[in-house]
């Protein structure tokens, strides 16, 4: 049996989402100041830039997280790579170098509480069965989700447009049942949610954060022609066909 005092019932710390088996914290000032950089944490906790943490309940799930995400864990916590065989390693070895992210994801199992590492990033906590079960995300937002969910490498429509457009050939996708952690550029309250039917959106910019598995992302020319697209001055765009919800970023 273990206890934790003075973490999560400390007034410094606010928890402000739990969802599955993860729950969001956040400090509401640096308390570990000096008189040399005081003036620059007073002004920080004033525009919001806090650091935030999430605190893992492994009685509630298994947990797949971002490689050198751990800060610490207490109890019955056991940590294993999550490869089922030379294949597995293989495949998540190729995956992780076409979508940028970490070959090696470590697997958490047990009943104790893992801690994530503290980051100036903002927290988000997505059900995937609001998504249809399916999300394809930007690169470097993955920190932790279930286990049970299932990790691909999602390849974009058009590959010569999207390398044109500076844009990566391929996104990480993920699907199943769970819940999912992320890290965003940008709060939730400035995250735009555009649910299409049928329909169409482009954006100029790279200010998509994730997206429905369902929908078909390609680069294309802002215009129908090269001349209509140097005209209007965007050049290309990117563009998310079908049917689906977009999680836009617009200030970060």
């Amino acid at each position: 049996m273990y206890r934790i005092d003075n973490f999560i019932n400390n007034d410094d710390i606010k928890i402000l989402e739990t969802m599955g088996p993860f729950t969001v914290v956040e400090y509401q000032r640096d308390l570990s100041v000096s008189p040399q950089n005081a003036q620059a944490a007073y002004f920080s906790a004033a525009m919001n830039v806090r650091k935030r943490q999430v605190i893992c309940d492994l009685t509630k799930a298994d947990l797949t997280v971002q490689a050198g995400a751990m800060q610490w864990m207490v109890g019955d916590v056991n940590s294993t790579t999550g490869l089922k065989g030379v294949g597995d390693f293989l495949g998540k070895a190729v995956r992780g170098k076409v979508t940028g992210e970490s070959a090696i994801k470590p697997e958490y199992k047990g009943s104790g509480t893992l801690v994530l590492e503290p980051t100036y990033r903002f927290l988000l906590l997505v059900d995937l069965k609001d998504w249809n079960g399916s999300i394809v995300l930007d690169d470097g937002l993955f920190l932790a989700c279930d286990s049970r969910l299932k990790h691909k490498a999602v390849m974009r429509s058009n590959l010569s447009s999207a390398v044109a457009g500076g844009e990566g050939l391929f996104n990480l996708g993920i699907s199943g049942e769970g819940v999912l952690c992320l890290e965003s550029p940008c709060p939730k309250e400035e995250l735009i949610e555009i649910t299409l039917q049928n329909d169409v959106l482009k954006i100029d910019g790279n200010m998509a954060i994730a997206w429905s598995g369902s929908l078909d992302f390609t680069v294309e020319r802002s215009g129908k022609s090269l001349l209509g697209s140097a005209a209007s001055g965007e050049g290309l765009v990117n563009v998310y066909r079908g049917t689906g919800k977009v999680l836009m970023a617009p200030v970060a």
